[in-house]
């Protein structure tokens, strides 16, 4: 039996609509600007090229580096997501699972966290990472995020942890297993579709991050795509060669649009049942 469509649904299905276009179409305008040449995009801005100039593409890899910042970012990006989501998942499952004492005390100052702007804290951290010797560094980059937790993702993940049944590791006690051995074989597994949410979440923080990398990266070799491509702007000041820039701006989204096309299953189902069990 088909469901009858009400005028309400036509209502949010245009709504819908709009905002789709709203989204793709400066998408297609920056894609279809970018093969034009410097000449025909400031005659018209809004006709199409009349010849594809591709060439475009190679000149924003290698003039303004975005070839090089995209294997940084690839680098950074990985290495920061992988350390981040384990000590994620290994924060969550001790202050969720597992009674000691000072343990309420621990999350209260968590949550006060929450309360507390992230730029006050970049005085300090700075400081830390240069009498470290860890700035104008990829790696110490990635270790200032991997172990900069946060609140979110730990309630995030811990929310979903505390909707496992307590029986599985008391079983799991009994059988002589010791508290790594339940984590890795036990709340792992059964916390991959929290651990996929919070995965998700921080890609998307990583890839986008432009603050930390701008202060704590001195060398143009080591800048992540988004000092990158904020540089190449400043440059537009004085070239205006903003096609290069516009490929470039399109180089810069390759690696999320892959990683859409091969895990989208695997995100929407992450992120649905994180949603719901935690």
């Amino acid at each position: 039996m088909k469901e009858k469509r009400t005028i309400v649904d036509a209502w949010w299905n245009i709504i819908l609509l709009i905002w789709s276009v709203s989204i793709l179409f400066p998408l297609i305008w920056v894609f279809y600007e970018s093969l034009k040449t410097n000449q025909e995009f400031f005659q018209g801005v809004w006709e199409l090229p009349k010849k594809m100039n591709w060439i475009n593409y190679q000149d924003a890899w290698s003039e303004y580096g975005i070839g090089k910042s995209l294997i940084n970012t690839i680098y950074y990006v990985g290495v920061s997501l992988v350390i981040g989501t384990f000590l994620t998942a290994i924060n969550a499952y001790v202050l969720t699972r597992l009674e000691f004492r000072g343990r309420k005390l621990m999350w209260a100052v968590i949550m006060l966290s929450l309360f507390l702007p992230g730029i006050n804290a970049l005085v300090p951290q700075y400081i830390l990472m240069r009498d470290m010797h860890l700035t104008n560094s990829l790696t110490g980059l990635i270790i200032l995020d991997s172990f900069s937790e946060s609140a979110f993702f730990l309630m995030m993940l811990g929310g979903f942890m505390q909707s496992l049944p307590k029986e599985l590791e008391e079983s799991g006690a009994i059988d002589g297993a010791s508290i790594f051995q339940i984590f890795f074989r036990i709340i792992m597994p059964l916390s991959t579709a929290g651990m996929v949410t919070v995965a998700i979440f921080k890609l998307l923080g990583l890839y986008n991050n432009f603050l930390g990398p701008f202060i704590y990266l001195g060398d143009p070799a080591k800048y992540t795509i988004g000092v990158a491509m904020y540089q190449a702007s400043q440059i537009m000041q004085y070239k205006s060669d903003w096609v290069t820039l516009f490929a470039g701006l399109m180089l810069t989204m390759i690696p999320l649009v892959i990683m859409y096309i091969f895990l989208q299953r695997r995100i929407m189902e992450g992120a649905t049942l994180g949603a719901v069990k935690g």
